[in-house]
């Protein structure tokens, strides 16, 4: 019997899982999925939190829940990966798993002790991220008292999960807090290494003029070095200083360390793969899906999403030792949450910005590309019933995996 082994029981291993489930015989193929939690975190909820519209139990599953039957699910910690003999180390037993082909869906995950200063005592007390469940519950109860003040948002650097999401923040916190009264006593800044809101430049200049209405100050080009927590600033690499009374950080994000150990990842523990097909570079047996890979683009849940459509119609043609002949374009399609009941929807690919239009129908939406709109809004909230109802399961959603197109102006 072959044996398929997946590494991550997040969005892209749970989604392999459940599609090769269904399309694998079960006499003659295992299917085992390991992953060290059993909690799913929904993590696009993690950026209302804070604001009070999601809760804890919002954004919180069994991972059990979206694992089919027919699949082995093993709840350990993954030690080491030897792929010049085809067996993963897991820390349950000490034992080893044998695989045929290994899918490596490790995610990626914020360090913020590779910033000094930035995890040290102050941290979830005066230093906050949103990217972890810990981190967005701290950050809610210490906005509930807070009255004011300078209000910083940093990104370290790139490459780190969805893009976007610090924008977004930025938006709901302006809305946050007139909602509170508290806008005239908050000075809201953003501190990113980009050269401006975002990396295409039609969506940048878009996101820039939305920032600038609402009083949001840009620090561009600006890369942290360390935090001085009893000063309360950030420091760059030139010295450059940024006060705040109340940091909202973006740290370094890194894959998981066991790919580093194991050989398989670039200085960021990321699997180098190929950007269209998610083959290993060195390994003719791994693929790395979602976060866990290399690829130049958004590390985000809709690229982990497109990417999984992709690889089940080629693995499907590979085990059966024919060409993959579908090509991954990079798809990422994101809802940007401006605040105030709005939202902007951008949709790009390796090659091509995000372009006005609409979507999914051209001419009719109901979705407004580049463009705000309170229906954008209610695709985002909408999206997290979809998640956990059609997404992890596997099922099909009515969007394209290559990016198309039609309704887009150019």
């Amino acid at each position: 019997m072959k044996k398929l082994l997946i590494l991550g029981a997040g969005t892209a291993g749970t989604m392999v899982a459940n599609k090769m489930h269904h399309m694998l015989d079960p006499d003659e193929w295992q299917i085992t999925i390991v992953d060290q939690h059993e909690t799913h975190y929904y993590q696009p909820g993690f950026l209302f939190i804070p604001f009070g519209i999601y809760g804890k139990n919002d954004v919180i599953k069994p991972k059990r829940n979206f694992i089919p039957a027919g699949v082995k699910m093993i709840v350990s910690e993954i030690t080491m990966i030897e792929p010049e003999k085809n067996r993963v180390r897991v820390a349950k037993d000490n034992r080893y798993l044998g695989y045929d082909f290994l899918v490596i869906a490790t995610g990626t995950h914020p360090r913020p002790a590779e910033t000094p200063g930035m995890a040290a005592g102050e941290w979830h007390k005066s230093i906050f991220d949103f990217y972890t469940i810990e981190g967005a519950t701290a950050l809610a109860r210490h906005l509930r008292g807070w009255q004011g003040g300078r209000l910083v948002l940093n990104i370290v650097d790139l490459p780190y999960k969805c893009p976007v999401a610090p924008l977004e923040f930025i938006f709901l916190a302006d809305w946050f807090f007139q909602e509170k009264g508290l806008r005239d006593r908050i000075d809201l800044t953003l501190v990113t290494p980009l050269p401006g809101a975002f990396t295409k430049p039609r969506a940048a200049k878009l996101l820039g003029n939305i920032l600038q209405d609402k009083n949001v100050n840009v620090v561009p080009d600006y890369y942290i070095e360390r935090v001085d927590p009893e000063a309360k600033k950030i420091i760059s690499y030139e010295e450059d200083e940024v006060p705040y009374d109340l940091l909202v950080t973006v740290p370094v994000n890194m894959g998981a360390e066991v790919i580093g150990k194991s050989g398989l990842g670039d200085e960021m523990n990321y699997v180098p793969v190929d950007k269209h097909n998610f083959l290993s570079k060195k390994f003719d047996n791994i693929f790395a899906l979602g976060d866990a890979a290399n690829l130049p683009t958004s590390k985000a849940g809709s690229v982990a999403h497109f990417a999984v459509e992709i690889f089940t119609e080629n693995f499907l043609r590979y085990i059966d030792g024919l060409d993959m002949l579908q090509k991954f374009d990079g798809h990422a399609n994101c809802y940007i949450e401006s605040g105030f009941g709005k939202g902007i929807l951008i949709d790009f690919n390796y090659d091509v910005e995000p372009l006005p239009g609409k979507f999914p129908l051209p001419g009719v939406g109901p979705f407004s590309l580049l463009q705000e709109s309170e229906m954008n809004h209610w695709g985002k909230m909408m999206f997290r019933w979809m998640y956990w109802n059609l997404l992890l399961k596997g099922k099909e959603l009515p969007i394209a995996a290559q990016m198309t197109m039609a309704g887009k102006w150019q």
